[in-house]
């Protein structure tokens, strides 16, 4: 091929690019929100936080602190609810292929998160949470949007007590506890998850791309932080040994699965995805298309972020585990502007992201059972 033919060439295929990631068919404000996600859990990990001071805007950071892996959590269900139909959920012989299809895609994910944890990088993983999550919500696809919110809300305010009774105890100490736990993905309890997949499942019900459900959307979301984050700083139980039970139960901090956080983070997480819908309607979608480019691909950006963290610090620290000597090294604006650089790079070049390619090929049905393709706009996870 002559060099103009394939100028020509590239440029067609980002053109093809471009119109697929700007497609009228595509919810832009979801790749945004899984962009920040992403972005947001790479800085919980990578940066030093302070607590979290309305006064002190240079704590404001702390916001992703937690609540980014729940936004995370909270648009893999929307993922899911989008490709089992959106607002009218899919039935008969194209959900049962879904479903399939589905479960071989979670399962892929789950072993992925437990190999990557096997990578010295001193984070919790999500994936092996996210793959039993996918898991639980196949059942749920066809569901309605009021059995979804039903469904969310029982779980959200019965779930926080059974993990908090739970993880009191002392087995989770024991060798075979420590197992358990890393292939559960336990720092992100299914049991309390499922509360932000199932209320993601209830979203991509609604009509997403309409200015009413966005603006509604965003109105339940800040009222979810006011009751969950309010409630936390009134309810302060004592701390004594008799009431460690309901201290650790009526908190809002992060990562506790605390009955106020599952409630204020859950808020935040669907604030967040109003608002990014809501910017989706405007030119920013256009400025803030870097950050969708890693939300079209966040498992990819995901992984490459905790590999090249591997490589790094096993080349240049003399214990690679070592987070506080990692952050020393002030690797998060490197990391960040990287991610954005090369998901964007890779998302007009090429396409699809490379693992979310693969997850493709691997789990798409090569027979006559293939009925419904989940390679659409909204193919991720």
């Amino acid at each position: 091929m002559s060099g103009a033919g394939l100028d020509k060439a590239i440029a067609g295929r980002v053109r093809t690019n471009w119109r697929r990631l700007n497609a009228a068919d595509r919810t832009q404000g979801v790749d945004l929100a899984r962009g920040l996600a992403v972005l947001g859990m790479l800085a919980a990990h990578l940066l030093v936080i302070a607590s979290f001071d309305w006064v002190e805007p240079a704590s404001w950071i702390a916001v992703v602190q937690g609540r980014s892996s729940i936004l995370f959590a909270t648009l893999a269900g929307v993922s899911l609810g989008l490709v089992a139909g959106s607002t009218t959920p899919i039935r008969g012989a194209g959900l049962r292929s879904l479903r399939l299809r589905l479960a071989r895609r979670a399962l892929l994910i789950w072993l992925i998160g437990v190999v990557v944890s096997t990578l010295g990088v001193p984070v919790y993983v999500i994936l092996p949470a996210y793959g039993i999550l996918f898991l639980l919500a196949l059942p749920a696809l066809a569901a309605t949007r009021d059995q979804l919110i039903v469904l969310a809300a029982a779980i959200a305010l019965v779930m926080p007590a059974v993990q908090t009774w739970l993880d009191a105890f002392e087995w989770w100490e024991t060798d075979e506890g420590r197992l358990a736990s890393w292939l559960l993905g336990w720092n992100y309890p299914f049991l309390v998850w499922a509360a932000f997949m199932f209320a993601g499942l209830a979203l991509a019900r609604c009509h997403l791309n309409r200015l009413r459900t966005q603006v509604s959307l965003l109105v339940i979301g800040a009222a979810l932080m006011l009751l969950g984050y309010g409630l936390a700083a009134l309810v302060r139980p004592a701390s004594t040994p008799a009431d460690q039970f309901w201290s650790r139960l009526l908190t809002a901090d992060a990562h506790s699965s605390g009955l106020f956080e599952v409630i204020g983070s859950g808020g935040f997480a669907i604030a967040v995805i109003a608002i990014c819908l809501l910017l989706s309607r405007t030119g920013a979608s256009i400025l803030l298309f870097p950050l969708r480019a890693v939300g079209s691909m966040p498992l990819t950006a995901y992984v490459l972020q905790l590999l090249a963290w591997a490589l790094i610090a096993g080349a240049t620290l003399d214990e690679p585990g070592d987070l506080a000597a990692f952050r020393a090294l002030e690797p998060f604006l490197p990391f960040a502007l990287g991610t954005l650089v090369f998901c964007t790079l890779w998302a007009l070049f090429i396409g699809r992201g490379p693992l979310e390619r693969a997850l493709g090929l691997l789990t798409t049905p090569t027979d006559s059972t293939r009925v419904v393709s989940t390679e659409g706009p909204h193919c991720w996870p």
